[in-house]
């Protein structure tokens, strides 16, 4: 509904991320919505997204306003009309647009949601995952070699990576499969060579 800008003097900071969910390039206005797009692309359930997909025009006790949401995101469980605002960020103002953005959403049987923010280590963690979220060539079978040393049990992530043919290549292997949530860790502590990292649940 409205161009992304680039200038010099601008405070925001817009660009492009590249999702591997939907094999595209995805505006975003600041850094909070590019870790936003992150985010929906981990997930996994991401069939496409939208940014700054509609206009809404609604009406105050100070008169008509306009919003435009920052992305509406289809996933697999359900469609969604995402706005990001840091914690702390948020007026008076804001809070009517999101109440009625959360009204529409509702009679459209979407859900709708304003991010504030990520707790870490989780959001450190799924960047450090999405540095090999990309297809990798695996002429050496690393993957089948850690899914195999894992089972259904669970080992340090070091030891994981030291116990392939390659180690090196065994930790880039190690970052893709937990991306693709092929294995799994606790997202709620930092990732380090101690961490347990697990089967993937199926």
């Amino acid at each position: 509904m409205r161009r992304f800008s680039w200038s010099r003097a601008q405070r925001h900071r817009p660009g492009l991320e590249f999702l591997v969910s939907t094999g595209r390039l995805h505006g975003f206005e600041s850094l909070a919505e590019s870790r936003l797009l992150l985010m929906l692309d981990f997930a996994g359930e991401l069939n496409d997204v939208l940014s700054q997909p509609m206009k809404l025009q609604f009406q105050t006790s100070d008169g008509p306003r306009e919003h435009i949401p920052d992305f509406y995101a289809d996933t697999r469980s359900g469609r969604w009309l995402i706005d990001v605002r840091p914690a702390g960020r948020i007026a008076a103002r804001d809070e009517v647009a999101f109440a009625a953005t959360a009204e529409v959403a509702l009679l459209l049987g979407w859900g709708y949601v304003v991010v504030t923010g990520w707790r870490q280590p989780a959001e450190a963690t799924v960047d450090a995952f999405s540095a090999q979220r990309r297809p990798l060539a695996d002429p050496l079978g690393i993957a089948a070699q850690l899914l195999d040393d894992v089972g259904e049990g669970s080992r340090p992530f070091g030891e994981l990576a030291a116990a392939t043919s390659a180690p090196v290549i065994g930790r880039a292997f190690l970052l893709h499969l937990l991306w693709h949530r092929r294995l799994g860790m606790d997202l709620s502590a930092p990732l380090t060579d101690r961490t347990l990292v697990t089967g993937a649940v199926r």
